[in-house]
């Protein structure tokens, strides 16, 4: 029969109703807890049963097409609860102040402690950052003497026409120039042919030559040929090659080359000082060199060919060199250029005779009394 309401059931006399035993139910209740943990969420991903959940599946929220938030509840209910607790701190207020006149409570008086103090230590805090507004002043955050940029003269201000073209760099240009030029110390090579068992310096000169060729008919940069030069010989310096792998290696350089460019000048008078730096890199005692130096010489070389001056202030200071530094390379450059040319070696100068390049091989070369005078002006 139905039991009353509000009794509990009595078991009859006689009936034995059998007890749990407490540790029984105890995991009975925790094998449900865990089943119910275990058991992934709707929708969510299925997990690997060899791990447990460390994903975030059970706080994915699935949202249901056609089914739109309920604007302003969240924050309709954030704000009801702040509400409250507000008005549940003011009724406690209240209730724990005095009624009589002109005594206070002592939760007013500690609220009026508490305060103080959050007023002592907010001092305390806006004491460093005025310390530090006043350590990022412009006096404090002036740059050292020996990180600051070096201000160009309008004089020499080369670059200021290129301000507008991102590619260009003008605003790096001359610390591009001064890291270049620390960074050929690194890079100083010697005459190391004398470690090179099976090689000569005619086979160099061969390839070089070969390499032109490439060049050419790839229609590569220029710089690209000078770089690849240079790397072949950075490597012969460090590593023996047998002579029939010595085309393999100047491939391999042409190959992986990059490039590199400079200067303010014509292109028929930039294409000279290229017939130059190609001519230049035939020779073994230029090897030595600093590219930059080369170059330098090269270019101040193709100026008084081209009666253009001399080496000017601005070329003086952009590059670094004075006119007595290049005078040595220029020397030797021409007196490689004045010697009687190899008749089997003649890609450079078959190169330099078309007219895509100015025919510039053809150039008379300039007397050396206007090449004296030249470097000691």
């Amino acid at each position: 029969m139905p039991f009353p309401r509000g009794r509990k059931p009595t078991a009859a006399a006689g009936s034995k109703i059998p007890k749990l035993n407490a540790t029984a139910s105890e995991n009975q209740e925790e094998a449900t807890q865990a089943k119910r943990s275990s058991s992934p969420p709707r929708g969510a991903p299925k997990k690997r049963t060899a791990f447990i959940d460390i994903t975030n599946a059970h706080k994915v929220q699935i949202s249901f097409p056609g089914k739109k938030k309920e604007p302003g509840k969240k924050t309709a209910k954030k704000t009801s609860s702040t509400s409250v607790s507000a008005s549940n701190r003011a009724n406690l207020k209240k209730s724990s102040s005095v009624s009589s006149e002109g005594t206070i409570s002592e939760r007013e008086r500690t609220d009026t402690e508490e305060e103080e103090k959050e007023g002592d230590t907010s001092a305390d805090v806006a004491a460093p950052v005025e310390e530090q507004a006043a350590a990022t002043s412009p006096a404090a955050r002036e740059v050292p003497a020996h990180l600051r940029r070096q201000e160009i003269p309008k004089e020499f201000d080369i670059d200021s026409e290129n301000s507008e073209d991102c590619y260009m760099c003008p605003e790096y240009a001359k610390d591009i120039f001064d890291y270049l030029k620390n960074r050929e110390e690194k890079f100083v090579l010697c005459n190391y042919m004398p470690t090179q068992p099976s090689l000569n310096s005619e086979m160099r000169a061969i390839l070089i030559d070969w390499l032109v060729e490439v060049q050419e008919n790839f229609e590569l940069y220029h710089e690209t040929l000078y770089l690849a030069v240079k790397m072949t010989d950075h490597y012969l310096a460090k590593t023996p090659v047998h002579r029939e792998m010595l085309q393999l290696v100047g491939s391999t350089a042409m190959l992986i080359a990059s490039k590199f460019e400079c200067v303010s000048a014509s292109m028929d008078t930039l294409t000279l000082a290229r017939y130059y730096c190609e001519m230049s890199l035939m020779e073994m005692d230029l090897v030595p060199e600093r590219g930059s130096l080369v170059a330098s010489a090269c270019l101040l070389m193709a100026l008084v060919t081209k009666d253009l001056g001399g080496w000017s202030p601005i070329l003086q200071f952009h590059s670094g060199y004075q006119a007595s530094d290049l005078a040595p390379v220029v020397r030797k450059i021409y007196s490689m250029l004045s010697a009687p040319p190899d008749d089997k070696l003649r890609a450079i100068k078959n190169k330099y005779s078309h007219k895509v390049f100015f025919e510039v091989a053809s150039l008379p070369l300039v007397s050396i009394d206007i090449l004296e005078k030249a470097l000691s002006s």
